[in-house]
């Protein structure tokens, strides 16, 4: 595609990374909207595509009103990838003395094409940028930082890391990390794994999950019902130790048994989908153990009852004879939790119902293992 027109602006062009260019200029609110496309999270055919998450009207409509109050101070600055197709061209001229030559000043050309073939996508400033673009004022002067990268991998990196201070979706920023490379800090690190299997789980066809996981890429009206950050933290906690049903596959510097990993979390939830026919695939008001209080407790349940088959052929059969033993306690749709002092559906995803229903069912098991069969 030639574009017919370009929109050229005053720039300081500097370097970072392995010489990736970075741009500093100022736009007219109104044009940010002419040259850059809003990358939205979304699956097509099982792939991740883009990075935004879904428009917040409430919070664009705050910032229009506020646009339109009258003269505004408005200095909050809009990160923008830029296609390698933009051009700069360096000033002319002489360069005043005593000048820290940090940046070069020139003039940046970009592009304009129609909408979802911009030569720009809007890396952090989507809500800002919305409402720029509904501002009474077209020509309020907005701060504009762009770094040169068409690929989405990079945009997607350098998403979470702008944002990963902010209060984003937990489920937007999970459902990315599988697909970027760059070193992430400790904390996202560690659900980086956990979010690569949650997506195995939720697209595979034989899994117990196919279909049932919320994501954040997922339509409004889609079928998940489970939430992704409940199974993540779950898996979290079985990889924090070499003892838990998931960390005796991780290892160090040779990389992860990933593909042991998931036939451990399919042979178990498998189980318990079967164990619990009634309890499963229904919505969490409805049942507790698609409620994230119940994930929680039963991925706990799952490192003791899968140490248990250690060196066991039919790993599945064992699973469902100690969960067939465990049922008749358990009150995931009706019923009082004989115990906790709780009814079924009194229990909330606290860190204190978590804990009390995972040790309440290890606790029920442990008493049941000793019982001659």
């Amino acid at each position: 595609m030639t574009a017919r027109e370009f929109l050229r602006v005053r720039a300081v062009k500097a370097e970072q990374g392995s010489g990736t260019g970075i741009f500093a200029f100022f736009l007219y609110g109104a044009d940010i909207d002419r040259i850059a496309d809003i990358s939205r999270v979304r699956r097509e055919d099982q792939e991740l595509k883009g990075f935004q998450r879904r428009e917040i009207r409430e919070h664009v409509k705050e910032i229009t009103t506020f646009l339109d109050s009258g003269p505004v101070l408005f200095p909050n600055a809009i990160i923008l990838a830029l296609s390698p197709e933009v051009d700069f061209a360096s000033a002319r001229g002489r360069t005043p003395g005593n000048m820290c030559e940090v940046g070069d000043a020139g003039t940046l050309s970009i592009p304009l094409y129609p909408e979802g073939s911009r030569a720009a996508w809007i890396v952090d400033g989507q809500q800002r940028s919305l409402a720029l673009a509904a501002a009474k004022n077209r020509q309020i002067a907005v701060p504009v930082i762009g770094f040169v990268s068409d690929e989405v991998a990079t945009q997607r990196e350098q998403f979470i890391l702008v944002n990963k201070s902010k209060k984003l979706p937990t489920g937007l920023i999970d459902e990315l990390l599988p697909e970027v490379s760059v070193q992430l800090p400790r904390n996202l690190a560690a659900r980086q794994l956990p979010s690569e299997l949650c997506n195995a789980l939720n697209s595979d066809p034989k899994s117990p999950f196919h279909g049932l996981i919320k994501r954040e890429s997922d339509p409004k009206s889609g079928t998940g019902i489970v939430s992704d950050n409940a199974l993540i933290e779950a898996m979290k906690a079985s990889l924090r130790t070499t003892a838990g049903a998931l960390g005796q596959f991780k290892q160090n510097g040779d990389g992860n048994d990933t593909a042991a990993m998931y036939d451990t979390l399919v042979t178990f939830w498998t189980a318990v989908r079967d164990t619990f026919p009634d309890a499963w695939g229904k919505s969490p008001k409805d049942s507790r153990l698609m409620h994230s209080v119940g994930i929680r407790a039963m991925g706990a349940l799952m490192d003791m009852i899968m140490f248990r088959t250690d060196g066991i052929a039919d790993k599945a059969s064992v699973v469902r004879g100690i969960l067939g033993r465990l049922a008749p306690q358990c009150r995931w749709t009706s019923g009082r939790w004989d115990g906790l002092g709780l009814a079924w559906n009194e229990l909330q995803s606290t860190p204190q119902h978590i804990n009390k229903l995972s040790e309440h069912l290890i606790r029920i098991e442990r008493e049941l293992a000793r019982v001659p069969a």
